[in-house]
């Protein structure tokens, strides 16, 4: 089966970006996760948002495209901008903070870490393929930290 996945890159003023600490892994990630069935995209980032998060936001735009081709995999990153609700705990994230790139934690996953990257350095959308483990199979292997 084919999966899309959608995250939302949210950046304060200080231009950092916000991350959220996985409750079933010691990861840190983006906000986001997978497509439900008939959703579209950016109704989709704004879901997943609400529900890792606590917040509101609005897609301001597509930051990247990326190719998962050994997973069957694409993951859409938007650049979004909250427009409400409140940052809490939620029964996917049981830590939310911003970080600054060069502070951001050794277990968030590299693909993100990429996809941030290029979200902060400049407004065309980025296509690229990832490859490589996932940042679970990192995890498990002792890799990320």
């Amino acid at each position: 089966m084919f999966k899309i996945g959608v995250f939302a890159i949210i950046i304060d003023d200080d231009g950092r970006v916000l991350l959220c600490h996985r409750r079933d892994y010691d990861l840190w990630n983006l906000p986001g996760g997978s497509l439900d069935k008939g959703e579209v995209p950016w109704d989709g980032v704004r879901r997943e948002v609400m529900e890792e998060v606590g917040l509101h936001v609005d897609v301001e735009r597509l930051s990247g495209v990326y190719a998962k081709p050994d997973k069957d995999e694409i993951v859409l990153s938007f650049v979004c901008k909250i427009v409400g609700g409140k940052m809490k705990a939620t029964d996917e994230a049981d830590r939310i903070e911003y970080f600054a790139l060069e502070n951001i934690p050794s277990n968030t996953s590299p693909k993100q870490v990429e996809r941030i990257s290029d979200a902060l350095n400049g407004n065309q959308c980025i296509t690229r393929v990832q490859k490589g483990p996932s940042s679970i199979d990192l995890l498990k292997e002792g890799k990320l930290k």
